[in-house]
């Protein structure tokens, strides 16, 4: 049976409800899911993996991930995408020009992200020199913003 990890439930369990309130926000979709600027996403900036990004990853890496034993590296792979800021676009294409083309990002996890701009897009790198690139910016939430990469990174 083939497991379907939406991105609200699995990437970061962001909780999202249907409110008569909720009902009535402009919303974003982010991979099939409403993004609700009233919710909460835990007071951070988030680069959050698509469906496909993790779809993509090797065989058996997310179904190794769920398993309960295997809670800490999951933990590590989710709050490595999660930054204790609350940058837009505007201000992280900023960072990166102003520190020269390349800006350091510490993650909630501990380890460091690179942000840079390739092509006109705006492109985070990983510890292990794998790229996602963000595909859409500026999902504001009630105490931050998401930003979709179209990669899982790895600490």
């Amino acid at each position: 049976m083939k497991k379907t990890l939406s991105l609200a439930a699995a990437a970061f369990a962001l909780a999202i409800t249907a409110s008569p309130f909720a009902l009535a926000e402009m919303t974003v979709m982010v991979g099939g899911a409403p993004m609700y600027p009233s919710k909460d996403i835990i007071d951070n900036t988030v680069f959050a993996p698509t469906n496909e990004a993790f779809a993509a990853l090797p065989a058996g890496t997310v179904d190794t991930l769920l398993k309960p034993e295997n809670k800490g590296d999951l933990t590590k792979v989710l709050t490595y995408h999660v930054v204790a800021a609350k940058a837009d676009a505007a201000a992280l294409t900023g960072m990166i020009q102003k520190d020269g083309g390349m800006h350091k990002i510490t993650t909630v996890e501990g380890e460091t992200l690179t942000a840079s701009i390739e092509n006109g897009k705006v492109v985070i790198t990983d510890a292990k020199g794998g790229k996602a690139v963000v595909t859409q910016a500026d999902v504001y939430q009630s105490n931050g913003v998401i930003h979709v990469v179209d990669h899982v990174l790895l600490p």
